[in-house]
């Protein structure tokens, strides 16, 4: 008998068990001297009555960026087995002064010098304007999720020019080898915290590779960790004069690679242009330096074009930097036309082919750093299968997206701006998130190479006072203390990712409860988009391999443009109509089914306008959808359900002084 009540209560688990007979949230044997968490109180857990989980979710954090870059660009560790006192040490070259803090006063301007301590003094570090110093520490992790946080991302970070230029380093560049180390080091963070509550899977840290996971660990009031990745040449696909450096069996490599790695979320562009996609500029001085570091890396800088929409990417920087230095004798960061905002580069074919093979993994797409030309295309692939898999992490999606990722069922955050302008940018959006009844994220890119909210001052409006009680009302949080310091948000501003409760709570007191209810509720969204992810499947293509017909076919000696080469799943032939406007395409679905959805992949010849027509006996025809404001490319018709056994694409105005062309036409019942 006691032997069966052991098996069963290994089976159905307790609740999130105590260290050592205290607190299941109280470590046994924190290491000794370390810094204060400053949080008293019960971390909440279970579900609301609606079996809604609830939390903040950081959707853009790096705590491993200290190993990327080389290992020497950002100083300080996460953790160390010899204690805080060797994790929280500058790197070598900043001492005595911090005159060779390279970075800082690359991207950030000014000198770079600084006191070099950190632990005991943290004199000068961490703070909310340094690029160079480890904001990621484990126990500031904690504070963090003691607050309130039960989702993190950490986004495995590098970027192979950036450490190659950089002089101090202790490793090599190749970004695939740091992005497996950074996640080796993840689920040694987790092992290094289950000691402290007494074995493996005891600790308030978990890494999680589904959402059923992920809910379980916030039901037990515990931090889910999901691993993603954010680097300039995943897969090594890198370009070099518009060349391709990988193909598409790199690409099938890499993903699974990083699938059995854990990763679940992933970006496929990021800072300089490669051979997926092309990127959202960089402004000011820090878009110099990138523009230079885009240069060395591919051999062209970037370019623009004119917008197609009301979308655009950011200006791009053309304050001097000490970056370009780094050129070639001759060759200049080139100047920029105003009315030239767009990225040239868009989704490659290749990129094209990296959304769908994330698409077929369940992995979710990271949106931010793609130009708006690039998202755009991805986008319409997403439309075109109904995927939610779609995230906006970090304030880098120009926000007239916002609505189509929302839409699929996609997650957006915003970067961490100070309270002031992040409760600004939050009420933009806030109409479209009640409309789809969604949460809100926040991504604070703690190790990345952005400043942080400043402080609002001693005697600012509506500061901080402390102590003040967590979002739940079940935790008192005061001061954080490292060491010798004690840091306060009026006054340091969100110097590490401890300083997150502090930071909501300034929110709070700025902008209200509303705009804290919505990133309470982030976790929940999150993980909504996750789930739908993994629930995700294809539909089939009802217009595959049946008969197709057409009101003309160009004709040309050496290849057929025939109807039936818009269903025959071969992404490279196509049909092609006459030179005239007034033009159809249909096809025989071989029996009535329920259409909902079509999906035209065209050819530059495309339809500026053109409607999707039904008919049950392809006599009587009636308009499903229509618009006049095609811009080619991969188009979504969606409408109401309906009865129909043949399905017509009816060519009203050519946008192109060609015919109408279509690679692939797809027609589904959800």
């Amino acid at each position: 008998m006691s032997l069966l009540l052991l098996v069963l209560a290994v089976v159905l688990g307790p609740a999130p068990s105590a260290a050592a007979g205290g607190d299941w949230w109280t470590p046994a044997a924190r290491p000794a001297p370390d810094v204060g968490i400053g949080v008293t109180g019960e971390p909440f857990t279970g579900t609301t009555a609606a079996g809604e989980v609830r939390g903040f979710v950081d959707a853009h954090n790096h705590l491993f960026g200290n190993e990327a870059f080389g290992g020497r660009l950002i100083c300080g560790k996460v953790f160390s087995e010899a204690g805080v006192a060797d994790a929280l040490k500058d790197c070598p070259e900043h001492y005595p002064d911090g005159s060779l803090a390279l970075f800082d006063y690359i991207t950030h301007g000014g000198d770079g010098k600084h006191d070099p301590a950190g632990w005991p003094t943290f004199a000068d570090w961490p703070a909310y304007d340094s690029m160079t110093h480890q904001a990621d520490y484990y126990a500031w992790v904690e504070r963090a999720w003691r607050g309130g946080q039960r989702v993190l991302v950490n986004d495995l970070v590098t970027n192979g020019m950036i450490c190659s230029v950089y002089p101090f380093k202790d490793r090599g560049c190749d970004e695939m080898t740091s992005i497996r180390l950074q996640a080796k080091m993840t689920y040694d963070l987790q092992a290094y915290i289950d000691r402290m509550y007494g074995g493996t899977g005891k600790g308030w840290f978990r890494i999680v590779t589904d959402s059923a996971q992920a809910r379980s660990v916030v039901e037990q009031g515990k931090l889910a960790v999901v691993l993603g990745v954010e680097t300039s040449e995943p897969f090594g696909c890198k370009q070099i004069l518009d060349v391709p450096q990988c193909g598409k069996a790199d690409i099938d490599k890499g993903l699974d690679e990083l699938y059995a790695l854990g990763v679940r979320s992933m970006f496929l562009c990021h800072k300089f242009d490669n051979a997926l996609c092309g990127v959202r500029f960089d402004s000011g001085g820090l878009g110099t330096a990138i523009n230079v570091g885009q240069f060395l890396s591919t051999g062209t800088f970037w370019q623009t074009e004119k917008c197609a929409g009301p979308q655009h990417d950011n200006p791009i920087g053309d304050a001097p930097s000490k970056a370009e230095s780094d050129l070639p004798a001759g060759v200049t960061v080139p100047a920029y036309d105003s009315d030239a905002q767009c990225n040239k580069r868009g989704l490659t074919e290749l990129g094209e082919y990296a959304v769908r093979g994330m698409m077929h993994r369940k992995m979710m797409l990271e949106i931010d750093h793609m130009g708006v030309k690039a998202v755009g295309q991805a986008l319409d692939v997403l439309e075109s299968a109904s995927y939610p898999g779609v995230i906006s992490s970090h304030s880098w999606m120009d926000l007239d997206w916002t609505g189509r990722v929302y839409a699929l069922g996609g997650f957006v955050a915003q970067y961490m701006h100070g309270s002031e302008g992040f409760v600004a940018e939050a009420s933009r959006t806030k109409t479209l998130r009640d409309r789809y009844g969604v949460g809100y994220g926040f991504g604070t890119d703690f190790n990345g190479i952005g400043d942080h909210p400043a402080p609002r001052g001693a005697d600012a409006a509506n500061k901080v006072t402390y102590p003040f009680r967590s979002v739940d009302g079940g935790s008192l949080v005061d001061r954080q203390t490292s060491g010798e310091r004690t840091f306060d948000i009026n006054t340091d501003g969100a110097a590490h990712v401890g300083m997150v409760p502090d930071w909501i709570e300034d929110i709070r007191r700025v902008g209200g409860q509303d705009v804290v209810d919505d990133l309470f509720r982030g976790a929940e969204s999150y993980l909504g988009t996750w789930g739908a992810t993994e629930r995700h499947q294809a539909s089939v293509n009802l217009a595959a391999g049946r008969p197709a017909s057409a009101g003309s076919s160009e004709w040309n000696p050496f290849t057929s443009y025939r109807p039936d080469r818009a269903v025959d799943g071969d992404g490279t032939t196509r049909w092609a109509s006459d030179w005239s406007d007034d033009q159809w395409w249909q096809v025989d679905l071989g029996a009535t089914r329920l259409v909902s959805r079509v999906t035209l992949d065209w050819e530059r010849a495309y339809g500026r306008s053109y409607r999707i027509e039904l008919s049950a006996d392809g006599t009587n025809w009636t308009t499903a959808w229509s618009t006049a404001t095609g811009d080619g490319g991969l188009d979504t018709a969606r409408f109401t359900a309906t009865p129909a056994r043949y399905v017509r694409v009816h060519g009203l105005a050519r946008g192109t002084g060609w015919g109408y062309s279509l690679y692939e036409v797809g027609v589904h019942s959800a």
